[in-house]
């Protein structure tokens, strides 16, 4: 049997309250149940200690500037065979400036693991994302709606009978009252069969009184209709009634303006289905018209008191290009200034217009221009909408998503140009929908693509925000200044919350996390970070091999994942949402063997940290680590911001998505030797002739620049009077793919297989090199 962390017998009862003061230590041995909310100024757990976090229980909310896992020391919440199904929230609190000591390693408003410490973290089971099945319309009507409409060539009245028990639409007709009586006749009877309960959508599409007859008039008026008794010729008019509750009616009607002027009854209702969902009903009746100016027209008279011109004039002065009879006029003076026009009409067909002086600079009026609102004729419309979904969406998707609840956030991916149109959504109880759809709160504002176009697949990702563990930094409500210059690029706190897991840590699986407000605008802090811990998978001895899966970063302050000189970490079905810096991040040049697979990123913005990080405005003014007399040159020296950022070829990207950065999908850039504290673990030149692992059935889109690159490295010198750049900005790079990494062996391609690009401003791909081969890309 499986025997969640929770049960242990051995676990004692905590429960700290609430002091920002209170230190806590769990060493020797001491394993403790945290049950309820607290706050706390610390949590150290080493030598032995454990802290399990209690499941089945209300929510519980732990407050404290950071937790350090260290010596033997563990933190559980759930497992692998046991996930938590209740609620946790871990919340990091502290300002940088606060005066709080920070660690030397970790720093401030963190859970570290350290040499010997125990991180083990499992929620729930969720899809972490998936593909729209059907796109998605701005506003527009979703799965069960109906939409109907017509113009010329179905005149008469249009009737629709209308389930209320489902909303959907049993049955509709139109009737020719203008053409004949018989027709007026026939629709007085089929307004007697409707069965009374049943609702109904009534309208004028074009004319529809001619021979309207007292039987069809009198039908409508004991309906509930107070103006079909009195309809006019081409009168727009929409009713909406419940057949036998003449009380519930709703109705619009107006005169007909003539040929050349709109006019719209619009009525809408709001009724509720046998399953408790609502759907609103709503018809129009309308004369609608096109109109456009023309161009401007210039008229060069002599200034003024009163300028008065003739339409006729400038007919003439402009043949064939204004209409016979404007709607409107606009005059402006020939140097901006808008004038204040009178039009007159003379025997009902030439125009003047007056001119006043007095609203001028000086005497009379300068010399003008003119231009002319022209419309067509109008043109009949008639529509009828059902809503089944009010003030909500149903989200049509590829994959089961019976594990999404109510409450959760989703996110909808861009599938334009600009990443700026993915949009978040909150979803919504839905009895009706299948296991393939959600709803969702709200309207989409953008299109998103939800099919193949031209045989390339633009569906439109979907990914998860929400999941029922969650690590969050507490943040201030505006920015502060604790690194140079921060506040000059962002109005918001960026100092959150950040893991990160070291060298000789015992174990850590992440799964089932959300993760917000984390990381910082400082360098190592991450909202998940392995730092220089080596092999982390069965080749470092970790059985089983460390992963991060099912983990939701957003609103992330500095990266998603980070991987730091780090081997063989598993990162999977992560989504990554509105991060600033590189997204997934490998970081110095010897990271290998890592996978990233089923991983979505998308609206990744620059950040400060790297001049890879950093816009061309960031470029600029940011020159730290530069010689004296550097000029930046931001498209080459910075300008690279990538939702995968991999700094050596050797790793795995499997079935991922960069669905939107400020400049690139997948950047494969070169370190011709590694930097920091990587420094002196390979020979000059190795990255630049390693194998490329898997790369296989990835996707990008809404890239500013490129979907993928693979190209450039990165200075990995100090700046100097020789070369003032500072040390990793971007130079030139080749990549040349050998076995072994050995240039003296033959080459050994790298494979770009399935890979999918569109939408990106620049370039699909870009790929310098040698022997790079796609296979069945698009």
């Amino acid at each position: 049997a499986v025997t969640c962390p929770d049960k242990d017998p051995q676990l004692e009862n905590w429960n700290p309250g609430h002091d920002e003061e209170n230190r806590i230590e769990i060493r020797n041995g001491r394993k403790l149940l945290l049950s309820s909310s607290a706050t706390v100024h610390s949590i150290h757990i080493t030598d032995g200690g454990k802290l399990v976090i209690k499941d089945d229980v209300q929510p519980i909310i732990l407050r404290t500037r950071h937790i350090l896992i260290e010596n033997d020391g563990e933190l559980h919440i759930g497992s692998e065979m046991c996930p938590y199904q209740s609620n946790v929230i871990i919340i990091l609190y502290g300002r940088a400036d606060d005066g709080s000591q920070p660690n030397p390693y970790f720093g401030q408003k963190y859970l570290g693991v350290s040499k010997g410490g125990t991180l083990e973290i499992h929620g729930k089971k969720k899809l972490s994302w998936t593909f729209l099945n059907k796109t998605l319309h701005p506003g527009g009507m979703e799965e069960g709606g109906y939409y109907f409409e017509r113009s010329w060539g179905h005149r008469g009245v249009i009737v629709h009978v209308i389930d209320p028990k489902t909303g959907g639409v049993v049955h509709s007709d139109r009737f020719d009252t203008y053409r004949a009586k018989e027709e007026s006749i026939r629709l007085a009877q089929y307004l007697g069969r409707v069965a009374n309960g049943m609702i109904l959508s009534v309208a004028v599409n074009d004319e529809g009184s001619r021979n309207l007859d007292d039987s069809a008039r009198k039908a409508m008026t004991k309906l509930g209709s107070k103006h079909f008794l009195h309809l006019g010729f081409r009168h727009p008019w929409s009713f909406i009634t419940v057949k036998g509750n003449p009380s519930s009616s709703v109705e619009d009607h107006i005169e007909y303006q003539g040929h050349k002027g709109s006019a719209l009854a619009k009525v809408f209702k709001l009724f509720k289905a046998e399953n408790g969902e609502h759907f609103n009903v709503s018809s129009t009746s309308e004369w609608v018209q096109d109109v456009e100016w023309t161009e401007w027209f210039e008229k060069p008279d002599k200034a003024r008191s009163k300028d008065m011109e003739k339409l006729s004039d400038f007919k003439a002065a402009h043949p064939d290009k204004i209409c016979r009879q404007p709607i409107d006029i606009q005059a402006m003076t020939l140097d901006g200034a808008n004038l204040t026009t009178e039009v007159f009409y003379k025997s009902g067909h030439d125009y003047r217009f007056l001119c006043h002086g007095k609203d001028q600079t000086g005497e009379g009026c300068q010399n003008y221009r003119v231009r002319f609102l022209c419309g067509r004729s109008v043109k009949p419309k008639l529509t009828v909408t059902i809503d089944t979904n009010v003030n909500s969406t149903v989200l049509n998707l590829v994959d089961d998503v019976s594990s999404w609840k109510p409450g959760d956030r989703l996110v909808v991916a861009s599938t334009d140009y600009s990443m700026y149109q993915a949009e978040e959504f909150q979803v919504l109880p839905c009895r009706a929908c299948r296991p393939t759809q959600v709803k969702v709160a709200g309207k989409a504002t953008y299109l998103h693509i939800g099919e193949v176009v031209d045989g390339v697949d633009m569906r439109a990702e979907v990914g998860l925000l929400s999941h029922n563990i969650v690590v969050m930094g507490e943040m201030e409500e505006r920015c502060y200044e604790y690194s140079s210059k921060l506040c000059s690029f962002f109005d918001f706190d960026t100092f959150g919350g950040h893991i990160k897991i070291g060298l000789d840590f015992k174990a850590a699986h992440i799964e089932g996390l959300e993760l917000k407000y984390m990381g910082q605008q400082t360098m190592g802090h991450y909202p998940i970070h392995f730092h220089m811990a080596g092999d982390v998978d069965e080749k470092g001895g970790y059985n089983p091999p460390t992963y991060v899966k099912d983990v939701s970063i957003h609103h992330t302050f500095s990266r998603c994942v980070t991987v730091h000189g780090s081997n063989g970490l598993l990162v999977k079905d992560v989504v990554g949402y509105d991060a600033l810096g590189h997204c997934f991040f490998t970081e110095d040049g010897p990271e290998e063997r890592n996978t990233f697979d089923h991983c979505l990123g998308l609206l990744v913005k620059p950040s400060t940290l790297l001049p890879s990080d950093r816009d061309s405005r960031m470029c600029k003014l940011i020159t730290e680590g530069a010689y004296p007399g550097y000029i930046p040159k931001p498209r080459q020296d910075c300008s690279a911001v990538s939702t995968f950022w991999i700094a050596n070829p050797h790793n795995n990207l499997i079935n991922c998505a960069a669905a939107g950065s400020e400049e690139t999908g997948f950047w494969f850039v070169l370190h011709h030797v590694p930097t920091g504290p990587s420094a002196g673990m390979y020979s000059p030149g190795y990255s630049e002739h390693m194998p490329m692992g898997k790369f296989s059935n990835n996707r990008a889109h809404s890239n500013y620049r490129a979907g993928m690159i693979i190209d450039n490295g990165v200075k990995t010198t100090p700046a100097s009077a020789k070369d003032k750049r500072p040390i990793l900005t971007l130079i030139s790079g080749r990549y040349s793919p050998h076995k072994d990494a050995d240039p003296l062996k033959p080459r050994e391609p790298a494979i770009i297989e399935r890979f999918i690009a569109y939408k990106n401003q620049d370039h699909g791909a870009w790929l310098r090199g040698g022997d790079v081969w796609l296979d069945n890309c698009q």
